[in-house]
């Protein structure tokens, strides 16, 4: 009576702890750090994508979901112009717009609240990571190791239906009591300062993977929680995944990671001779609610079936219902072994059969979508895509070894041992995670903004980890000992009362005893060494991750700088241009600037721009990048048609002269006679006596001159052309006056009468660029792009040449300096 008094208060002491004190204090935290850009700055937005999204709920909030699903914005991308709520993923405007209507209403601005989002939500990644992590290690998941799994998958068993429930021996189980609670805590400890995270959830990220990792989190939770072994029903939180998947659909392009993770565990389970009554319930219905949800999403549509990138789950799903068929006649008919696997090889070929027929008849209609530019990149042997406006992009460059260290620490060690303990302790749910491990790993290795993947699955894998052991250090003070004592004690009494508590028998329990009490203090010891490392190394991750964390929470959009006498100065030119924009230009001026800064301009300065961060038209943004990297009157001659005032971002780093062999490559991707070659090797920076200088081409460039006009021997604008009517008060950005502005083609454009509706009276009328250019865009080729294969006509030799050139460049670029030209964005 007194021993189970003792182990109730012990172990509600021990719940206590762990969800009343630690875990809201690790919650705490995560949201803590990711609040130090509010601190220092304010709640201001950062960077350039969040502009767009926040300028986007803006416009949610104050017309509604039909008008925000039917805006066609003329002040972006003209004369264009663009569908807006058709195009982009708004599962987070309308959470912001949520907030604002039903929970803060006026409380916080919307303003406050977009600033504010990326924190809430840092924190409900971090649980749903910790629940993820505790559903990986509880002992109905995880008693096998997987060389049973591989036993069974061989056929070794005739296990079809039940759940494997063969337990592993001591001291693989026996102090493994605390694992999963230790794990969970571990793992939300983890997530919650981990940098990989930290880089698209820090206060004023307003960005779609801010909200997208809390979905993707609680999606793969929810997958492992609908396999969760023991459990009859458990495939029933297949529903609850398909609506949380269907908001990761509504948040972020990066969906179809999701959607494909999920589907190759599904296969993987088969593999391993796990596929089951409940685990084709859980993927079928997931896959069901999920995509049936997922295609009322306007910029989704039906790609889920017509997609090649998506296309593998449901093949998988058709999979799955051909499997399940074959089970249920073969249950009826109680076939032999033979014959069952006679029976799935026939069925099977009739499937592949019909299914080759279907991949016949509608891949020469153009049905099957293609793979995109960037997703093909993550396949293919080479470094770039293959489209030079993708690769200028920094965060689309692949991951240097370095790069996990500097965003995951002390986990790249630790995560590598959880990943093994999946194996020893392996199962269903943990079987997803190593699958999980191995893939996020693949894809950022390939492309570095993707080691934003590795920060839930390394969280739990370290949680994993550092679960396991912990719960066998805390079982060496307070479970082990004591049940091997219990057990010894249990078999001398049991021993006694058969013999009349005579004979040997209590000898031997005597022994169990002693060596039990001779191997304590040992293990105690050891447990507490590993505990003091274990602080040790904590501490030195923790510390890490805040000073990482105030790094990524510095806005590009301010920065921080020193004087030559030492003083600490906020350099704010950027907001500073945008509002002189605003306010000292007429409302129906046009800004013209490279694409990176169109968000921006839009969102602060209210002024209508040639092109923003998206990249939905190249051609577009080629006929900009000719404007600045072409010679000064060629540019002239088009800008006058297509804009009022042209900014450049100036004063050194990463301005635009740093930027433009990137945009040369680009206009000759559609302007072929820009360059000589692809890569416009011409267009370039130089060695001189003088440093690193501008090559003839470039220094002829409009570019060069309105970035170093009046800065440079040499180069000055004509004021007849451009007139210089801004600058920064640190020089960063400069704004130009476009003189002899073509009136008639501006007038053209904003008539309504010379937009091309898709219906008439309709709301999608799409712009078109004034008569007077069109001699300049007959010059140009549409960019085929690699993954464009239902076009013919297809440019093999250009992009041949392109990955030639590029790879003769950075075997040149390793050896030299670091940075010779500047990304259009930086991670």
């Amino acid at each position: 009576m007194v021993s189970t008094v003792i182990k109730i208060a012990v172990s509600l002491v021990w719940v206590y702890c762990c969800f009343a004190l630690i875990a809201p204090r690790i919650l705490h935290e995560a949201y803590d750090i990711r609040l130090e850009a509010i601190k220092e700055y304010g709640p201001i937005i950062h960077e350039f994508d969040p502009y767009f999204n926040f300028r986007a709920t803006e416009y949610l909030y104050q017309h509604g979901a039909k008008k925000f699903f039917q805006w066609f914005d003329y002040m972006v991308w003209y004369p264009l112009g663009r569908p807006v709520g058709t195009t982009i993923y708004p599962g987070m405007q309308f959470t912001s717009v949520f907030i604002k209507k039903y929970i803060m209403c006026d409380r916080m601005s919307l303003n406050d609240i977009c600033c504010y989002v990326p924190a809430w939500f840092g924190v409900l990644a971090t649980f749903f990571t910790g629940l993820m992590a505790y559903e990986c290690t509880l002992a109905c998941n995880c008693s096998n190791p997987i060389l049973d799994f591989l036993w069974k998958a061989l056929g070794m068993s005739n296990q079809h239906e039940k759940d494997a429930t063969i337990n592993l021996p001591s001291p693989w189980t026996s102090t493994q009591s605390y694992a999963p609670v230790l794990s969970f805590i571990c793992a939300m400890a983890a997530m919650s300062v981990i940098p990989a995270h930290l880089m698209r959830s820090v206060g004023g990220g307003y960005d779609n993977e801010s909200v997208a990792m809390t979905a993707m989190s609680m999606t793969f939770y929810l997958w492992t929680r609908s396999l969760r072994s023991g459990e009859d029903k458990s495939y029933l939180w297949g529903i609850a995944t398909g609506f949380a998947y269907f908001y990761m659909v509504a948040t972020w392009g990066g969906y179809v990671f999701v959607l494909n993770m999920i589907g190759l565990h599904a296969a993987l389970l088969v593999l391993l001779g796990r596929f089951s009554t409940k685990v084709y319930l859980a993927y079928s219905i997931f896959y069901v609610v999920g995509t049936s949800l997922a295609i009322q999403i306007p910029v989704v549509g039906w790609s889920p079936l017509k997609s090649l990138e998506q296309l593998g789950a449901f093949a998988i799903f058709v999979g799955y219902q051909v499997l399940q068929y074959c089970q249920t006649v073969i249950r009826k008919k109680q076939m032999t072994r033979k014959d069952a696997w006679k029976f799935r090889v026939k069925v099977a070929m009739i499937a592949c059969i019909i299914g080759l027929a279907v991949v016949v008849v509608f891949t020469p209609t153009g049905y099957f979508g293609p793979i995109s530019s960037r997703v093909r990149g993550l396949f293919v042997k080479h470094t770039k895509t293959g489209n030079p406006l993708v690769d200028s992009v920094a965060e689309h460059q692949p991951a240097r070894a370095n790069s996990y260290f500097q965003y995951l620490q002390h986990f790249c060690t630790i995560a590598p041992i959880g990943f093994i303990m999946t194996f020893i302790w392996f199962g269903d749910s943990p079987s997803f995670v190593a699958a999980y491990g191995v893939t996020a790993y693949f894809f950022s290795h390939k492309m570095v903004r993707l080691i934003l993947l590795m920060a839930p699955v390394t969280s739990v894998l370290g949680g994993i980890a550092l679960g396991r052991v912990g719960s066998w250090c805390l079982c060496q003070f307070f479970a082990e000992d004591s049940n091997h004592v219990s057990d010894g004690i249990e078999r001398m009494t049991t021993s006694k009362k058969k013999r009349g508590g005579k004979g040997k028998s209590g000898t031997v329990g005597d022994n169990k005893v002693t060596e039990s009490t001779k191997l304590k203090w040992p293990k105690r010891l050891v447990a507490i060494g590993i505990a003091i490392i274990s602080g040790l190394v904590w501490n030195s991750f923790h510390s890490y991750c805040w000073r990482i964390g105030k790094h990524l929470s510095h806005p590009s959009i301010i920065q921080v700088g020193q004087t030559r006498d030492g003083k600490v100065v906020y350099v704010d030119d950027y907001r500073e241009a945008y509002n002189w924009i605003r306010e000292n230009t007429p409302e129906d001026s046009r800004i013209m600037a490279w694409w990176d800064y169109g968000y921006q301009i839009t969102s602060i300065a209210n002024r209508t721009t040639i092109a923003d961060g998206n990249t939905w038209n190249h051609e577009h943004i080629a006929l900009l990048a000719r404007i600045f990297t072409g010679p000064v009157e060629e540019g002239y001659k088009i800008a006058r048609h297509l804009a009022d005032y042209i900014l450049v971002w100036a004063g050194g780093g990463g301005d635009d002269l740093a930027k433009s062999p990137h945009l040369a490559r680009i206009a000759n991707s559609v302007y072929r006679n820009m360059c000589s070659d692809p890569v416009c090797s011409k267009f370039t920076f130089i060695q001189s006596r003088q440093g690193r200088v501008p090559s003839p081409q470039m220094t002829r460039s409009l570019v060069n001159h309105l970035v170093s006009n009046k800065f440079m021997p040499d180069i000055e604008v004509d004021p007849s052309m451009f007139q210089e009517v801004f600058r920064s008060k640190y020089g960063k950005v400069r704004v130009y006056k476009i003189m002899g502005v073509d009136e008639e083609s501006k007038n053209w454009v904003a008539d309504p009468k010379n937009r091309n509706c898709d219906v008439e009276g309709g709301w999608f009328c799409r712009g078109q660029y004034p008569p007077a250019l069109h001699d300049f865009l007959k010059e140009g080729k549409d960019f085929a792009q690699l993954e464009d294969f239902n076009k013919k006509g297809y440019d093999e030799d250009y992009v041949r040449q392109y990955f030639d050139g590029i790879h003769k460049k950075e075997g040149r670029t390793k050896k030299s300096t670091p940075e010779e030209e500047a990304p259009n964005r930086e991670l």
